[in-house]
């Protein structure tokens, strides 16, 4: 009886063992990343499809953009089929700490503020702030927000809500920005665009490449040469998901170095 305990045992641990390296195998592959996804076989992506060339709602009804295309190589990499969910932008961090989706693309700017919530690849692409006017305002720059004194003006900004040209430009002057009383905050950035033709800001503050397709479809409108602020765009994953961080570094690692994140961003930005 004890030598067959004992053989049990050693069954178990062999069994135990196995398991164990089954589960912490190869960071690609489907068997792999079926275990660190909230469904078995898909990836997860929250999104919000108003933001082109990074995410947008296609004339065919389909889902298109830089983070679309790149999230589909990761998904192919990881032998997984790509499931997109849009939704609000305020939302996706939420979304993704809750456990509701594997991952958030959405020209999502690392802060260290959403770092208390989210990890963060490896950048993928960098973007910048840009400042939209009315052809022929006496807005030319930042600076013109405020008056000869420092303080700022009787104006109203328009943004995206939750995105990071609403933190920073409703942030302290001090920080950097006009304060939150200067700001008006919109779910998306077309309804921003379009408080601005329709005169009820007086700028918008958007990513630069979703400012030149909203300028490209709205006359009168122009993009100030200044640049407001530089930053990095990454994949925000759960924070107890470290298995599924190093699976996606590991398919921008490849996916770089065989030219193909520059090659989708190329097909939608042009020097």
């Amino acid at each position: 009886m004890k030598k067959f305990t004992k053989v049990l045992a050693i069954l178990m641990v062999i069994t135990m063992t196995a398991c164990l390296f089954a589960s912490c195998g190869a960071n690609t592959g489907k068997e792999k990343s079926d275990s660190i996804t909230i469904t078995e076989g898909k990836l997860v992506m929250a999104t919000n499809a108003s933001f082109p060339p990074y995410e947008f709602v296609g004339d065919d009804g389909e889902f298109a953009g830089i983070d679309v295309e790149i999230a589909g190589l990761i998904a192919e990499k990881l032998g997984l089929e790509l499931e997109i969910v849009d939704t609000e932008f305020g939302s996706i961090i939420g979304g993704v700490q809750g456990g509701k989706y594997d991952i958030g693309m959405a020209g999502m700017t690392v802060t260290e503020e959403r770092k208390k919530s989210v990890n963060f690849s490896d950048s993928y692409a960098t973007g910048v702030q840009a400042i939209i006017v009315p052809e022929g305002s006496d807005i030319t720059s930042f600076d013109d927000f405020f008056n000869e004194d420092g303080s700022v003006k009787d104006i109203k900004i328009g943004v995206q809500q939750d995105t990071t040209g609403d933190i920073y430009v409703s942030d302290t002057v001090e920080n950097g920005g006009v304060g939150a009383d200067h700001v008006i905050q919109y779910k998306t950035g077309n309804d921003a665009v379009q408080a601005l033709v329709a005169g009820k800001v007086n700028a918008v503050i958007i990513d630069n490449e979703p400012a030149k397709s909203y300028v490209a479809s709205n006359e009168g409108l122009t993009i100030l040469d200044a640049v407001y602020t530089e930053e990095h765009y990454a994949i925000a994953v759960n924070l107890d998901n470290a298995a599924l961080l190093e699976a996606i570094n590991n398919a921008l690692a490849e996916l770089t170095q065989e030219g193909k994140i520059a090659e989708v961003v190329g097909k939608y930005i042009s020097d």
